[in-house]
């Protein structure tokens, strides 16, 4: 069989990235980087680098608008990558709701703009084509970078010193902006019910720009509620690796990078029962899933005092799936469907 392999040179754009690198986002960008070097594709992250094949855009800003048109001008593929939807910006921020209306009238006038558009889960895709977009819809991914999240007892010290733990102590996380729409409301609301146990989230209080109800559980958390802030390197890895949950009650993503960490640290996985977890998230086959606070608890209770089978290993697999080895090769595809086809 011959296989006809397409050399091509990917701009990889990503507008704003010093407020962004902390998000879902970010990490999403590194996780590009890593998959196609992983696959021996040259890209550049110049944003004024006019030698490639395919403009491969990860944001919706004026500046990545910008990037399109000059490449629409020089006949150059743009390849948009979805990462952003009106269901999941709703209950985001501070007026989030009352922008939502012109947050998807930009969107689609930007998606549209694209020859094709990855995004990252089945559920995503399906929210993407109710929006009208005709491009073809690739649904990969974000992807994780499986190796980087091993266990390690120096990076679990690392933690356990930093917030001056014992190794009796019961610690449950979640990673993510403190956004009502990522559940921050239900984990300080579950954490008040569950004093004996410590909750941690890490996210950058700074940046969330919140709305009143999470701006006062940020500035008084419960009692047995930690907010660190961004925190990442060896004391986050620790953290995934050595809790003994990771509960993430977010009411909406396109994936949720967060919970392929957890899934790749082998730590227990407690989520919402939401939509976009259909196609790829099972409950109580690899992970446990709960609809609202008085479920979490009960849950959370049966996993910590194990009454519950662990599931880690079968999370862990799912992550294993998305390693960014085959990620790059799904991408790879996209690209080359995408250089083929003509205007």
């Amino acid at each position: 069989m011959i296989v006809l392999v397409i050399w091509m040179r990917i701009k990889l754009y990503f507008e704003n990235e010093k407020a962004i690198k902390k998000s879902g986002i970010g990490r999403a960008l590194e996780h590009q980087k890593k998959a196609l070097e992983l696959n021996h594709v040259e890209y550049t992250l110049d944003h004024f680098d006019n030698d490639y094949d395919i403009l491969h855009v990860n944001t919706i800003y004026f500046l990545s608008y910008q990037q399109i048109r000059k490449a629409k001008k020089k006949n150059k593929k743009v390849v948009f990558h979805a990462h952003s939807t009106k269901e999941d910006f709703k209950n985001s921020f501070m007026f989030s709701n009352a922008l939502a209306p012109i947050y998807h009238r930009w969107l689609v006038f930007m998606y549209k703009k694209a020859d094709a558009i990855i995004t990252p889960t089945p559920y995503s895709k399906s929210l993407l084509k109710s929006y009208g977009l005709k491009q073809s819809i690739y649904a990969i991914s974000n992807g994780i970078e499986t190796e980087t999240f091993k266990k390690d007892v120096v990076k679990e010290a690392k933690f356990k010193e930093y917030f001056n733990f014992d190794n009796n102590q019961k610690v449950i996380i979640s990673v993510g902006w403190l956004f009502e729409r990522k559940g921050f409301d239900t984990f300080c609301e579950v954490a008040t019910l569950l004093p004996e146990y410590t909750f941690i989230w890490f996210g950058d209080k700074n940046l969330s720009m919140p709305s009143k109800k999470i701006r006062d559980l940020i500035e008084q958390p419960p009692s047995n509620v930690i907010l660190p802030g961004y925190i990442d390197g060896d004391i986050i890895i620790g953290a995934y690796t050595s809790a003994d949950l990771f509960f993430f009650p977010s009411r909406e993503e396109t994936e949720g990078i967060v919970v392929l960490e957890a899934l790749a640290s082998n730590i227990s996985v407690l989520v919402r029962d939401i939509p976009v977890y259909k196609d790829w998230l099972e409950d109580k086959i690899n992970c446990y899933m709960g609809n609202d606070t008085e479920e979490f608890v009960k849950l959370i209770k049966q996993i910590l005092n194990n009454e519950l089978e662990n599931l880690s290993p079968m999370g862990h697999q799912v992550a294993m799936e998305r390693s960014l080895d085959s990620i790059g090769k799904k991408m790879i595809d996209v690209y080359s469907n995408t250089l083929r086809k003509k205007e």
